[in-house]
């Protein structure tokens, strides 16, 4: 199936979500996470806050999980048309930009590139970490000059059943994605 065509299809799927859905399957996403990744104290992970309209999932128990366990959190913002990478602490300040979008009101870009995890949004990601987004290609752009050790993780409610037909060139595959009911690896590791 198309880009296009699933960027629609999980956009309408996420629609029919209650607070209710999405608060449990967060749950289950962060469960997951927590057992199979078994973060430390002084790893570092970069994550995205959610875009409630968009009912994406509740990254902010992650965070708070994170902070509360001297785990380092970074934060995307958008600045000069590219994602950069913001240190947040528990004081940290935000604020919405003009998608409406939380962002840290910091504009200092941390330069860390070498990140335990990177946990990304999505819309849909098939069996070989084919990453369907928001179509912008900041994530693809950012992957780019993150360490090749990073962990690039999807978080998803809705597991993979058809496949992305148009990858492009400049797609960078994720390799991890986790569901409320799974964890898959895309280069078989266990």
């Amino acid at each position: 199936m198309k880009k296009s065509e699933l960027r629609k299809k999980y956009l309408e799927k996420r629609k029919s979500l209650s607070d209710k859905d999405i608060f449990q399957l967060s749950n289950d996403i962060f469960k997951n996470f927590i057992h199979y990744f078994k973060p430390f104290s002084g790893q570092k992970v970069h994550i995205f806050i959610p875009i409630e309209k968009f009912k994406e999932m509740n990254t902010r128990i992650f965070i708070s999980y994170f902070l509360s366990r001297n785990i380092r959190v970074f934060v995307p913002k958008i600045a000069d048309a590219r994602l950069i990478s913001v240190e947040i602490f528990e004081y940290s300040k935000f604020e919405l930009n003009k998608w409406q979008i939380s962002e840290p009101v910091s504009d200092e870009d941390s330069g860390i590139l070498d990140f335990d995890f990177v946990i990304t949004p999505l819309l849909y990601c098939d069996r070989h970490g084919n990453r369907v987004g928001y179509g912008k290609g900041f994530y693809d752009g950012f992957f780019e000059t993150v360490s090749e050790e990073t962990k690039k993780i999807g978080v998803n409610y809705f597991n993979p059943d058809e496949n992305v037909d148009d990858v492009w060139e400049n797609d960078i595959p994720l390799d991890y994605l986790i569901t409320p009911t799974e964890v898959l690896s895309f280069f078989g590791e266990e």
